[in-house]
């Protein structure tokens, strides 16, 4: 799945993307450190990996989006 990032916290490295329809969604540590990642810029387009029901997802993985 695509998303734009929305904000990010260097010293935390969790912030929140923007799914495509607007919706702000959350990531934590673990997800910003499984896609291998350093610093992450609002505006970039990240892939992100989520699991659980669709009105709750949670992030397990941000990364690049790679053309």
């Amino acid at each position: 799945m695509q998303a734009t990032a929305y904000t990010y916290d260097p010293e935390s490295r969790s912030g929140q993307v923007l799914l495509d329809d607007g919706t702000p969604v959350p990531f934590d540590t673990a997800a910003f450190d499984a896609g291998g990642l350093r610093l992450l810029r609002p505006g970039q387009r990240v892939r992100i990996e989520v699991e659980g029901p669709k009105d709750a997802p949670r992030i397990t993985l941000v990364t690049l989006q790679t053309l």
